[in-house]
C-alpha cells in the first residue's frame, strides 16, 4: 500500500499538460502568495505609501506590486528586500524568502523533487519527450508553450523555473545513479526549432559522459519493445525504499506498492536490455547532432 492507503498517489501531470485551466498556481502555493502580498499591503499602508510609490522606491513598477499584494505574482528575493528596507520592516519581509521559494513551484514539482533529492538511483523510460533532468531550459520552456490550453507567462516562466531547480540532483555529492532510455522519436523531434534541438542534443551528450549518467536509445526500428505500455520512471531511495512512477496525459501516478515497482523494474530492465548500449547511444546522438 502507498502512504496514503492506497498503492499510489494521484497528482496532476509536471509536464506539458495538466487539467486545469488556470495559470497552475495550487492551492498552498496560492495561500502562501496571498499571506505574503497581504503582509506588503499592510506595511505600504501603514507607511502611508501608495502603490507606485513603493514600486518607485524599490526598482519596480505599480502592476508589478499590485500583483504581488494580490498573490498574482511571486515577489523575488531582492523585492521581499527592497520592501523591507523600504518599509522599515525591519526583517519580518525578508523572512518570507524561504517560504516563497518553495511556494514558487507547483506542490506536484515540490514533491518530485523530494522524492529525486532522497534517490540514490533513479531510472526512467520515456517516449514523448527528453525526460526533464536532461532538459535544458529552453527546451523546457518551448515543451511548456505547447501546452493547450495556454499557460499564462507568469505561470509558464514558473514552471520552467521549477524543472530546472529539480536539476540540482546533479550537484549531490555522490550524485545519484541516472539511466534514461530515450525514444528516438523524442531526441529526432525539433521541439523548440532547430537551433534548441541542437543544444538539447549537445546537453544529452553533455551529460552522457558523465560516469554516473547512462543515456540509450531506443531505436524506432527495434522488433523487441517491452515498454509499449507508456514512460515509467523507477527510484530507489537511500533508505533502501523502492518506488515507481507513470504519467499519462492529465494525471501522474507515485506507486508503491512492491509488486506494481516490481513489475516496473522488470519492465525497464527489459527496455535497457533491448535499447541501444550508453556507448551505441552517444554515438547515435552525435550522429543527429551533426545532421542538425
Amino acid at each position: 500500500m502507498g502512504v496514503d492507503g492506497t498503492s499510489g498517489t494521484k497528482h496532476t501531470t509536471d509536464g506539458a499538460d495538466g487539467p486545469r485551466w488556470d495559470d497552475g498556481l495550487d492551492d498552498d502555493s496560492a495561500t502562501v502568495l496571498r499571506a505574503v502580498g497581504r503582509q506588503i499591503k499592510l506595511w505600504r499602508e501603514s507607511a502611508g505609501l501608495r502603490q507606485s510609490e513603493l514600486g518607485s522606491a524599490i526598482g519596480y513598477g505599480e502592476e508589478m506590486v499590485s500583483s504581488v499584494e494580490r498573490g498574482r505574482r511571486t515577489p523575488k528575493p531582492e523585492f521581499l528586500d527592497n520592501a523591507d528596507r523600504a518599509l522599515g520592516a525591519e526583517g519580518k519581509l525578508s523572512a518570507f524568502k524561504a517560504d516563497v521559494a518553495e511556494a514558487r513551484y507547483p506542490k506536484k514539482v515540490r514533491d518530485l523533487a523530494k522524492l529525486e533529492a532522497e534517490a540514490v538511483e533513479l531510472g526512467a523510460y520515456v517516449n514523448t519527450v527528453v525526460h526533464g533532468l536532461l532538459q535544458t531550459e529552453e527546451y523546457a520552456r518551448a515543451l511548456f508553450r505547447l501546452r493547450r490550453p495556454a499557460y499564462s507567462s507568469d505561470a509558464l516562466e514558473r514552471l520552467v523555473s521549477a524543472r530546472m531547480a529539480r536539476q540540482t540532483v546533479f550537484d549531490r555529492c555522490p550524485a545519484p545513479l541516472l539511466t534514461v532510455v530515450q525514444e528516438e522519436a523524442t531526441l529526432r523531434r525539433p521541439t523548440g526549432g532547430r537551433s534548441v534541438h541542437k543544444r538539447q542534443l549537445e546537453r544529452l551528450l553533455d551529460l552522457g559522459r558523465l560516469p554516473y549518467v547512462a543515456i540509450q536509445v531506443m531505436p524506432t526500428d527495434a522488433e523487441e519493445h517491452a515498454g509499449l505500455g507508456g514512460s515509467l520512471r523507477v527510484m530507489k531511495l537511500n533508505d533502501g525504499t523502492a518506488l515507481g512512477h507513470d504519467e499519462v496525459q492529465l494525471t501522474s501516478r507515485l506507486i508503491s506498492d512492491a509488486k506494481e515497482v516490481q513489475i516496473l523494474e522488470m519492465r525497464y530492465g527489459m527496455i535497457r536490455a533491448q535499447a541501444l548500449t550508453p556507448r551505441e547511444s552517444l554515438a547515435f546522438i552525435e550522429k543527429l547532432w551533426g545532421a542538425r
